[in-house]
């Protein structure tokens, strides 16, 4: 979980769900490290995901499906040391916006600081549908 979230029983349940996958994704980082480490890794966090209709759209606005996703967060959870470290969460309707700095260190490289906004949109069943990512380089 983001270093000084608060406690999730403060929050409304699609926050809760957006700080639990944030501590699902922060421990997977680590085990993607382990030897024998592979996509079924990840099922713990596609449990929270409607991969039929999962988007996400990052970087240079690009969107990809869960399986693209998946294989990226594969090859990048493997190579770097992750932390994040929290600064805000709203929940409105459907969505929850969270805010936070995060701290990734590249095996032999220097570490990056950026701050993040990460936008979750949740279907009426609870699964995450929509995943959209703003970074703040310095």
């Amino acid at each position: 979980m983001p270093v000084g979230a608060p406690d999730p029983a403060t929050l409304g349940p699609l926050a809760r769900k957006v700080l639990h996958y944030s501590d699902v994704m922060e421990r997977t980082v680590v085990a993607a490290k382990e030897p024998g480490f592979n996509d079924s890794g990840w099922d713990e966090l596609t449990a929270l995901i409607d991969v039929a209709k999962f988007e996400r759209v990052g970087n240079d606005k690009a969107v990809m499906g869960w399986d693209v996703y998946r294989a990226l967060l594969n090859g990048w959870a493997g190579g770097t040391d992750f932390w994040s470290q929290f600064r805000r969460i709203s929940e409105v309707g459907n969505v929850v916006f969270l805010e936070l700095t995060e701290h990734n260190t590249p095996r032999g490289g220097a570490e990056s600081v950026v701050n993040s906004m990460s936008v979750y949109e949740y279907d009426e069943a609870g699964k995450l549908v929509h995943l959209d990512i703003y970074l703040q380089h310095d």
